[in-house]
């Protein structure tokens, strides 16, 4: 009998650690859901939370990423109250800030392709590509989900969804540096790490 067979239901080790990683920025991004929010007249609050989506992004790639934001998703579509606020349950996807939440997922993968394709010779290099892939995922993209979303069940025009989202802009550039300065730090930390999940 060979000893050395291969089981198909063990979990692979780069499995598992992918497994933790999109856990991990899920559970993340409620963290971030307990710095409290700052409520606009227009439904649509300040939270910390877009940062998650930046770092799922640049960190773990466009797949886990991705993943880790959907994952977070469904808890907060089952109920839990882990949005800003404590805010959960599927009424949040029909408020006026549903198209930023529903925008989570496909704006980290963007950011995770952003990443991806950035040259990484150096800390500094990755720091600055950290804040190109945030600054086209987690703010362009994202943003273009929320005109899209203040459009659809706000009953905004586009120029009033585009002059709302305005208001965020500021506050989520300062988003993009922190990542990039947070991405600079673990690249210096952690030289072997694969941004934007990209294979060694």
């Amino acid at each position: 009998m060979n000893n050395n067979t291969t089981n198909p239901n063990t979990l692979s080790r780069s499995a598992a650690s992918s497994m933790a990683q999109v856990a991990l920025f899920a559970a993340l991004m409620a963290v971030l859901g307990l710095i409290p929010k700052i409520d606009l007249p227009m439904g649509v609050p300040i939270t910390a939370q877009s940062l998650g989506v930046m770092l799922a992004g640049v960190l773990l790639g466009p797949k886990r990423g991705f993943q880790a934001m959907a994952l977070f998703l469904l808890a907060v579509a089952a109920g839990l109250p882990l949005l800003s606020g404590g805010r959960g349950g599927i009424g949040v996807f029909v408020a006026p800030s549903a198209g930023y939440l529903l925008g989570y997922a496909p704006a980290a993968l963007i950011a995770g392709l952003i990443m991806r394709a950035m040259p990484q010779r150096s800390p500094a290099l990755i720091g600055l590509g950290a804040f190109v892939a945030a600054l086209i995922g987690g703010l362009v993209a994202l943003h273009a989900m929320g005109v899209a979303g203040l459009m659809l069940l706000a009953h905004m025009s586009l120029k009033q969804a585009v002059l709302t989202t305005l208001a965020f802009v500021p506050g989520d550039l300062i988003k993009c540096v922190l990542c990039a300065v947070i991405t600079h730090t673990v690249a210096r930390g952690l030289p072997d790490w694969q941004f934007g999940g990209r294979r060694a």
